[in-house]
C-alpha cells in the first residue's frame, strides 16, 4: 500500500488540529461552538475550515464519534483485562471505565450525555456507537445466564410494548438474550449514566462523599438485578 499523498497528510493533520481546538472550546465553553470561534482560535478565516467541516453540525458531529468511539474503547479495554468467567467483575470494571473517562473528559463527556445542543440533530450514523457500552453489558450478563442453573429473582412484568422495542435490538445483534434479561441490563444501564451524569454535572454536592464506594455500591446491585454471579464461576 503506497504512503499517503502529501496533501492527504496535510488534510489529515488540519482536520486533527480543528477538532483538538473545538475540544478545548468545549472545555472552555460547554457545547456551544462554532467555526467561527475555532477559526478565531486558530488564527484563521472561517472560510478556511468549510473543506474539512462544511458546518458547526459536521464538526459536531465528528467530536461526537469520536467521543462515543473513545468511551466504548475504554469499556472495553477495561473488560478485557478482567478473567472472562468473572462476569460481576467485568461488570463493575466496565461501570468504572465509564465513570473514570467522564471524569477525565466532562467536557466531551457533556456533549454526548448533557443538554441537548440547540439546533443540532445527531445523523443516523451515530446510534451505533452510542449503544456500545449497554451491548457490552448485555453480552457479560448473557454470558452470566448461559451458567446460571436457577431462575431470576422475579420483577415486574414487562410490558408487550417494551418487550418489542427490545426484541427489535435483539434481532439486530449476534447472539441471544431474553427480552426480561436485557430489561435488566438496560435499567443498569441507564442507573450506570444517572450515576455518572449526577457526578459530572455536580448533583450529588456534598450529599455523598465516598463517591467510588457509592459508585460500586449501585453497580453490584445493578449487577444483582442482572443476575450476575457473586464471583467467578
Amino acid at each position: 500500500m503506497s504512503a499517503p499523498s502529501l496533501r492527504a497528510r496535510v488534510r489529515s493533520e488540519m482536520t486533527e488540529e480543528i477538532k483538538a481546538v473545538a475540544r478545548r472550546r468545549l472545555a472552555a465553553d460547554g457545547a456551544n461552538l462554532s467555526l467561527r470561534g475555532v477559526a478565531r482560535d486558530m488564527g484563521v478565516v472561517a472560510s478556511a475550515l468549510y473543506r474539512y467541516f462544511p458546518s458547526r453540525d459536521d464538526l459536531l458531529t465528528a467530536l461526537i464519534m469520536e467521543a462515543y468511539e473513545a468511551l466504548a474503547a475504554a469499556a472495553g479495554e477495561a473488560d478485557a483485562r478482567v478473567p472472562r468467567a468473572d462476569t460481576r467483575g467485568r461488570w463493575l470494571a466496565v461501570g468504572h471505565s465509564v465513570r473514570e473517562w467522564a471524569l477525565a473528559h466532562p467536557a466531551e463527556y457533556g456533549l454526548l450525555y448533557g443538554s441537548p445542543v440547540p439546533g443540532y440533530a445527531a445523523p443516523q450514523g451515530t446510534s451505533a456507537p452510542a449503544s456500545a457500552v449497554v451491548l457490552l453489558l448485555a453480552g457479560i450478563a448473557a454470558e452470566a445466564a448461559q451458567e446460571r442453573t436457577d431462575p431470576l429473582p422475579p420483577s415486574a412484568p414487562l410490558p408487550e410494548a417494551v418487550r418489542v422495542d427490545l426484541r427489535g435490538l435483539i434481532d439486530q445483534q449476534p447472539g441471544e438474550i431474553p427480552e426480561e434479561l436485557l430489561a435488566r441490563v438496560f435499567a443498569g444501564w441507564v442507573h450506570l449514566f444517572g450515576l455518572v451524569s449526577f457526578e459530572v454535572f455536580g448533583r450529588t454536592g456534598t450529599t455523598i462523599e465516598a463517591r467510588r464506594e457509592y459508585f460500586d455500591h449501585q453497580m453490584s446491585m445493578m449487577a444483582d438485578l442482572a443476575g450476575l454471579p457473586s464471583g467467578p464461576h
